[in-house]
């Protein structure tokens, strides 16, 4: 028998949709990336950044874009004799962005949490299997 259909003025719709969660920062090597770029607000070279996150030129380049195109990061090239230095840094946009993302996924950790710690209070509960 289907369950009975939420209404959006029940509380529980969508309770565990957890819209906070930017999909532009919660894929694997963009959460690496801004987590690092949080870290060294100053920014990082775009080597140092590939070593941190353990990703490719091609990799770093491509999650570089998205980051950018949604306004997160900022990339500056400096010259410094003929070598051209590319330096990766965290935007305003991005800082809150991220700290956003960061609220809502400890609420995630949170809900999560209690309803591990309630299972197993409910197992301790239970009658033991034969």
């Amino acid at each position: 028998m289907p369950a009975a259909k939420q209404t959006a003025s029940d509380p529980s719709t969508g309770k565990f949709a957890y819209p906070g969660l930017d999909r532009i920062i919660h894929e694997k090597a963009r959460l690496g990336i801004m987590t690092s770029l949080m870290a060294h607000l100053g920014g990082l070279a775009f080597t140092d950044l590939k070593d941190l996150c353990d990703l490719t030129d091609g990799n770093l380049n491509r999650h570089l874009d998205v980051l950018r195109e949604a306004g997160y990061v900022t990339l500056r090239k400096d010259t410094q004799g003929r070598r051209t230095k590319t330096i990766c840094r965290v935007t305003a946009r991005g800082r809150a962005g991220f700290l956003e993302y960061l609220a809502q996924l400890e609420r995630v950790v949170a809900t999560a949490a209690s309803a591990a710690r309630h299972d197993v209070a409910l197992r301790n509960l239970a009658p033991a299997e034969p």
